[in-house]
């Protein structure tokens, strides 16, 4: 089976684009919840830290996941053909 590269790529993406808006509303309603878990999971103290979150930085920090993941999709979907192919 080959997979489309570009429609891999968009659908990575379009994925990572859905989870990044999904955490951020998270953390932005429950900045205390998502700092203690974020702290659990990386065994650090995030509490003393804080968030500092804007809408700005949001959308900017989306766009970079979203370009990485659609790079990344692309770049798997690639070596994956190419594997795939031999």
């Amino acid at each position: 089976m080959k997979l489309n590269e570009k429609a891999f790529a968009l659908a990575c993406a379009a994925a990572f684009g859905i989870v990044w808006l999904v955490c951020s509303m998270v953390v932005m309603m429950l900045p205390d919840m998502m700092s203690s878990m974020t702290g659990n999971m990386l065994h650090t103290d995030w509490k003393i830290l804080g968030w500092q979150m804007s809408f700005i930085g949001v959308f900017i920090g989306g766009f970079f996941w979203v370009l990485f993941a659609g790079v990344t999709g692309g770049i798997v979907a690639k070596v994956y053909n190419n594997l795939n192919s031999k």
